[in-house]
């Protein structure tokens, strides 16, 4: 069947993105369920499905409830209104709320039990367990909880978003002669939700009692003289995403600190409440928050399930846990005496993390820091951490009199109020600090060093695809560049000017950055790989992303397979590309990787290009391609382009691992046949790279 018979940019080749995201969400969920895992990292999965899931409700439904209330509803390229994206989604949320919770009853808190790991109820504490709770209660608990009966002097209290709380009902009246017969209780953020007994209470084993159920036991003891007739817990997800009008916005620090506030208030998207909860309590809650049935989530458990994460490192028990991995450092780095700028000049240099430390880019700001010939040095952060090696080597470097200029994102998503404190810390030791270029956020991962060397200045530079983030750096996979090219240097000098200061944008020879020259140029290779085609040559097309959802891109894609292009796409969370269609993208085969790191790196892949490989700190999203500052970098050595091209066969072979998209937007686990051999691309890279 030809293209011409066929329209492929119709909606029906196209998979809703929010849609797409909620799969990725399931498969996440369906690694508490993977016995090839040990059980703390299956029930930690479990965790980061829940903490996805909140995201989602944050930024997704709430998005799409907003354009439904203001009526601004925006369809998508696959053509499905938001109404029915929010329809289908808060089905597909129900069912899987019910899931997570039926896991963690039914399989792993039993599983944890054989373990001799138990988080007990109020019915199963022991009489001394429960004298022990009663004073903890007293001593611990009570102190700090501020009960709000409600009555015309104490209306509904307005509660933080995701926070844990209690809505009591009441019998008899209290000192001021009210029976209002309801109350809640906030529990404070202060109180751990998770408290392990002592240790004469934990014999042959590990006893853990939740807050909540010390709360239920001793409810009636915030209420002197009154009954508390019920007790149950809820949660209430709010609108967490920030309003930004860059048109009106003078000063964006100050803007930022106003709405970080106000995200904790945002209006409602989502009721948590206790199972058991009677349906009069339940309609007052619903009412109070403007919520409709279809909004509410009755939950067999915790509603604040993901404070629960911090289960693991209440434990010590490494027999439950991956088995440790300590990052290797490459041999040339490691046994050579030479400093890392003076390595970079001979020749660049590629890290593959977590599998390979990120020790190196620490090291190499360390030694300009307290290098004297060293005059400059330009970054940019978007996240860091809380306590960072990169930021204490900067603020070393600034403190020294070097010229520091870093460019902080501060609208990184969670991250904003950090960042805003990162800032002050840096600007107090001497650092310029900018915000890169309101209405743009500035994604790339870049460093520019300049020394000065036999009268001469020369630049250093690091890209990567990830973030100057070393705890990331651990769990995440990502590459990292150090390279001292002329050209390739010179185009990051240029990008941080267009950062910093003002004027056109200058011409870049070799960097393909967003939003000028990335989505151009990947649809143009896109485009020579499909004319290779054409002429009957081999040709090849690999991207690795964490998503991909930009409606040229993909449409360019599928003509390329229409062309003969052999595509293989590995895309962690959102692909709105459907393969596999004949006549559209038959060519082209889409897989998700899920396993023990999150896969993050960025690469593209194109065999008749030259160079073959670029690494990118952008996926192929539309606002990362048109609405962020994203650099894309060629890897120019044929020794490291081998390299990358192996690892991405990893990937491709992987039979453990992979999840393997099917036309319908379901995903299937990729079973190894009988009788092969199982192969996990992230264990085998971890062998590889044992340096």
């Amino acid at each position: 069947m030809s293209e011409e018979q066929i329209d492929i940019g119709h909606a029906k080749h196209f998979i809703n993105r929010h849609i797409s995201l909620m799969q990725f969400n399931l498969r996440v969920l369906e690694q508490a369920l993977n016995e090839d895992y040990p059980l703390l990292e299956r029930f930690q999965f479990l965790m980061i499905f829940n903490s996805n899931m909140d995201e989602f409700f944050e930024i997704r439904l709430a998005g799409l409830k907003r354009q439904i209330s203001f009526a601004r509803e925006v369809v998508n390229v696959d053509g499905m209104p938001p109404r029915d994206v929010l329809q289908v989604l808060s089905e597909q949320c129900k069912v899987a709320t019910s899931r997570q919770y039926q896991i963690l009853n039914e399989l792993l808190l039993p599983a944890l039990e054989q373990e001799k790991i138990r988080v007990l109820n109020r019915h199963q504490w022991s009489p001394e367990v429960a004298l022990w709770a009663e004073d903890y209660f007293r001593h611990q608990v009570m102190p700090v909880i501020s009960p709000i009966g409600l009555d015309p002097a104490h209306p509904f209290p307005r509660l933080v978003n995701k926070s844990l709380n209690f809505i009591v009902s009441l019998e008899g009246k209290d000192a001021f002669g009210r029976d209002s017969g309801m109350a809640i209780v906030p529990a404070p953020r202060s109180l751990p939700r998770l408290v392990r007994l002592p240790d004469e209470l934990c014999v042959d084993g590990d006893n853990f009692v939740l807050l909540s159920s010390l709360m239920h036991a001793h409810i009636d003891d915030l209420f002197n003289g009154m009954s508390a007739t019920g007790c149950y817990q809820f949660r209430i997800t709010r609108d967490a995403d920030l309003d930004l009008n860059a048109a009106e916005v003078e000063d964006i620090a100050r803007a930022l600190r106003g709405e970080l506030h106000s995200r904790r208030f945002g209006s409602a998207v989502r009721l948590e409440v206790d199972q058991n909860c009677p349906a009069e309590l339940v309609n007052f809650l619903l009412r109070e928050y403007n919520l409709s049935e279809g909004e509410l989530y009755r939950v067999a458990g915790p509603v604040n399930l993901g404070r629960m994460m911090q289960l693991r490192q209440m434990l010590n028990r490494p027999d439950l846990l991956f088995p440790p991995m300590i990052p290797s450092i490459p041999r040339t780095l490691r046994l050579s005496d030479n400093s890392i700028l003076d390595m970079v000049r001979k020749e660049d240099i590629l890290l593959h993390h977590p599998f390979q430390s990120f020790t190196p880019i620490i090291d190499l700001l360390r030694q300009a820091a307290r290098d004297s010939a060293v005059l400059s040095i330009k970054m940019t952060l978007y996240r860091t951490g809380a306590s960072s090696e990169i930021v204490d080597a900067l603020l070393e470097s600034a403190r020294a009199g070097k010229e520091v200029t870093v460019v902080i994102e501060l609208r990184a998503r969670f991250d904003e109020e950090e960042n805003l404190q990162l800032a002050t810390h840096l600007q107090e030791a001497g650092a310029v600090v900018t915000y890169g270029v309101v209405g743009y956020k500035t994604h790339a991962k870049a460093l520019l060093i300049v020394r000065r060397e036999n009268n001469q200045l020369r630049r250093y530079v690091h890209l990567g695809t990830g973030n100057y983030h070393s705890g990331n750096a651990r769990l995440y996979t990502d590459y990292s560049l150090l390279t001292a090219d002329l050209d390739l240097c010179s185009d990051v000098h240029k990008i941080f000017q267009q950062l910093t200061g003002m004027g056109k944008a200058e011409r870049i020879k070799t960097l393909f950055s967003a939003p000028f020259t990335l989505k151009k140029n990947l649809v143009r290779l896109i485009d020579a790989e499909a004319e290779a085609a054409r002429q009957g040559k081999e040709a090849h097309i690999i991207i690795k992303v964490n998503a991909l959802t930009e409606s040229k891109i993909i449409t360019s894609l599928y003509e390329a397979s229409n062309a003969g292009v052999k595509i293989d796409l590995i895309v962690r969370g959102m692909c709105c590309l459907r393969p596999g269609i004949a006549g559209v993208s038959e060519n082209i085969q889409v897989r998700s990787i899920i396993g023990r790191f999150l896969e993050h790196s960025r690469v593209y892949y194109f065999l008749n290009s030259s160079p073959h490989i670029y690494c990118a700190s952008a996926d192929a999203m539309e606002r990362n391609l048109m609405h962020r500052v994203e650099i894309c970098f060629p890897i120019l050595s044929g020794r490291l382009q081998a390299r990358i091209r192996n690892e991405l066969q990893s990937y491709l072979t992987d039979n453990c691992q992979s999840w393997v998209l099917q036309p319908d937007g379901q995903y299937l686990l990729n079973h190894p046949a009988q009788g092969a051999t199982r192969y996990a691309a992230q264990q085998e890279l971890l062998d590889k790279l044992a340096d």
